[in-house]
């Protein structure tokens, strides 16, 4: 598990000149322990780039960023992208051994163990081209668990697929998350995701912005079809179009 502290954070691209681009406009929110949290919001918000700042990929402009473990070390991050990136020239399970430290008897039972977890244990001498879209973002899926992170973060997994996929791979990914705890920031652009899935959602605004932190207090696992998921889900997209009134550039829906 990790803690993760978001203070004053900006980032704007072309800085200094004509054609500058504030992104993140002073973000500040925690994130710690065994949680769930969503960021949400229209396109061009920042949601991706603040998953980049969080991660070390991109430099962010003021501000400051900390992921630290719960023991107080450098924590160790896990990322689960929007599509899974494998190598289409190694196996499922070589895919797996390629970001673990060392390939030894104890990495091995790793990459086992979560490959069982996404119910792909019998395929890991597979290679990607010989498996669907939705079982190769599973075996992404289990790639990140397998690193045994601290913070997972997780950027719009599921916003390739197809809604019988992506719907199965949601109440996959509950199930994983139940037995690991992990410290969990997830971005999408899906409420339905959101509220399944978090124990916080996150909304940005267009600019950059925090408009709302939600707290989702639901009993787990979650499943669309339950009617306090659903009317949590209109609930929080009655708050986005809020939003949008507010905010008229708002026009993409999330």
């Amino acid at each position: 598990m990790a803690v993760l502290t978001v203070n004053d954070l900006c980032k704007t691209f072309g800085a200094g000149t004509a054609r500058s681009n504030r992104v993140l406009d002073h973000i500040s929110f925690d994130v710690r322990g065994q949680t769930f949290v969503s960021v949400v919001g229209p396109s061009g918000c920042g949601k991706s780039t603040l998953l980049n700042i969080i991660s070390g990929v991109e430099t962010h402009t003021s501000g400051d960023v900390s992921v630290t473990s719960d023991e107080g070390r450098p924590a160790r991050l896990g990322y689960v992208f929007q599509d899974p990136r494998l190598l289409p020239w190694r196996t499922v399970r070589k895919n797996m051994l390629y970001v673990q430290d060392k390939d030894d008897d104890q990495a091995r039972r790793r990459v086992s163990t979560y490959l069982d977890m996404v119910g792909l244990g019998q395929h890991g001498d597979f290679f990607p081209g010989q498996l669907s879209g939705g079982m190769q973002q599973r075996v992404g899926i289990a790639r990140a668990f397998a690193v045994e992170p601290d913070l997972l973060i997780m950027d719009e997994p599921f916003s390739h697929l197809d809604a019988i996929t992506a719907r199965g791979l949601r109440a996959q990914l509950q199930d994983i998350w139940a037995q690991s705890r992990k410290t969990v920031v997830f971005v999408t652009h899906d409420v339905v995701e959101a509220v399944e899935l978090s124990d916080r959602i996150i909304v940005l605004q267009p600019g950059g912005r925090i408009f709302e932190d939600i707290p989702i207090d639901l009993p787990r696992p979650r499943r669309q079809s339950d009617p306090a998921v659903a009317t949590l889900q209109a609930e929080v997209l009655a708050r986005l179009e809020k939003m949008k009134a507010i905010t008229p550039q708002a026009a993409t829906a999330v």
